[in-house]
């Protein structure tokens, strides 16, 4: 039987008590689904978020009104390195904002490269991530587990990978042009993806590897083949600055939940 670990939440509310919203006595349970070892040597894991009905969390890129989350691994050994798979999340337009979640569950595949393949991962690690639903509340998870070798693939997982945004090459991209010029407090990226159309109202959601760096919501237009998105990239200093394009990631969403990722891009 699968292993699973509790985890311990603390929430606290960003609303005042003057609005006399009282908040659900089980906002958020969540889980560390054990996982299994790769063919690579990684660990396949997972953090699993289940949320009171009618509650949702942000995605990496939560948008224009979202909190994004934050993770603390501090603590945990026999980790040399953490990637995260993150399932294509929902678009949600509300009150002329639109943000970027998953609606009362989330599996989040969490791959962990060990220093010694041999030996178990102890995972210690605090999680600040937002939920809402008429309202929004900060909640801070705190992660202890043990992952050991030898256990057999998670079909729940599995699932969760399974449901990965579309590569941009099985979308039928066939170029991917940035080009970016200096502003008065960062870099204005302007990108464009000689692409089929997904969906009649397409929005591109640009990122960087480099989580200081603020970016604008990206103004997105499809003129034939050809999709692009302009955002504003501005860092912590507000200066321009050598921008890294194999570093941009765009992620395009179109109609019936289709959504492509598109990693890189040339000048």
């Amino acid at each position: 039987m699968k292993r699973r670990f509790a985890l311990s939440v603390a929430v606290a509310a960003l609303v005042s008590p003057a609005l006399g919203q009282e908040l659900p006595a089980n906002i958020l349970s969540a889980t560390l689904r054990e996982g299994w070892r790769t063919e690579a040597g990684t660990q396949m894991a997972a953090l699993e978020l289940k949320l009171a009905p009618g509650w949702k969390t942000y995605w990496r890129a939560p948008g224009e009104a979202g909190i994004p989350p934050e993770f603390d691994w501090a603590g945990s050994s026999n980790i040399r390195s953490v990637a995260f798979h993150w399932p294509r999340p929902e678009v949600f337009d509300l009150n002329g904002m639109r943000t970027f979640g998953y609606h009362e569950a989330l599996v989040l595949p969490v791959e962990f490269s060990p220093v010694d393949a041999g030996r178990p991962i102890a995972v210690r690690a605090r999680i600040d991530l937002g939920v809402c639903n008429q309202i929004c509340v900060p909640v801070t998870v705190s992660v202890a587990g043990e992952l050991l070798p030898g256990a057999a693939p998670d079909p729940v997982i599995g699932a969760a990978l399974a449901d990965l945004p579309e590569p941009a090459a099985a979308a039928g991209l066939s170029a991917a042009h940035c080009a970016a010029e200096p502003i008065r407090d960062g870099v204005r990226l302007t990108s464009r993806l000689d692409m089929p159309p997904i969906g009649p109202e397409e929005v591109a959601v640009v990122e960087l590897s480099d989580r200081t760096v603020w970016v604008s919501p990206a103004e997105t237009r499809r003129d034939g083949g050809e999709l692009s998105a302009t955002a504003d990239l501005v860092p912590s200093d507000a200066k321009p600055f050598a921008l890294d394009r194999s570093s941009v990631r765009i992620t395009v969403f179109g109609a019936a939940g289709r959504v492509v990722e598109v990693k890189g891009c040339t000048g």
